[in-house]
């Protein structure tokens, strides 16, 4: 899933450029703690999202120990895609969707340090996607464990457009 950031980003729908990354938005399973989503006025906050697909946790481990850095860099675009997903449940189309901050938490050794790396891939993800609209503010945190023992989580804050 990983692509040159430019590629696509100015031509079709944000669906469209989806589509021919090969890739698709997928359900949510509902939780009974919490929503994916809640949308305050037009922004939208979104829950931190884990590597889920089809219902399946797709790595477990600590960055930098049982989990390499391309791994992780490609759990964190499974979590972006969960993140959209949960955004679009608020707007309900792609297109209507703009990034404005992401948090991109990593399970990660102490010496780790490229925290930042990983989540670049989900940040390359949204603007291949989005266009300008998946342009956003970011913070990347080292962190001892996530929940169900994930190498990545995902939040992000959007606005409707």
């Amino acid at each position: 899933m990983s692509r040159p950031v430019a590629s696509a980003a100015h031509t079709g729908s944000a669906s469209e450029r989806l589509q021919a990354l090969g890739l698709d938005l997928p359900d949510l399973a509902g939780n009974p703690y919490y929503v994916d989503q809640r949308t305050l006025g037009s922004s939208i906050y979104i829950s931190g999202q884990l590597p889920y697909k089809d219902g399946e946790l797709l790595g477990q481990g600590i960055v930098g120990q049982e989990v390499e850095l391309e791994t992780a860099r490609e759990l964190a675009r499974h979590a972006v895609l969960n993140a959209l997903a949960a955004a679009v449940q608020a707007v309900g189309e792609l297109d209507r969707v703009r990034i404005v901050q992401m948090l991109v938490f990593v399970a990660s050794t102490p010496d780790f340090g490229e925290q930042s790396t990983v989540a670049s891939a989900a940040s390359e993800l949204l603007i291949e996607v989005l266009g300008e609209n998946g342009r956003h503010a970011r913070t990347a945190i080292g962190v001892a464990g996530l929940p169900l023992n994930s190498p990545v989580e995902i939040q992000m804050v959007c606005t409707a457009v």
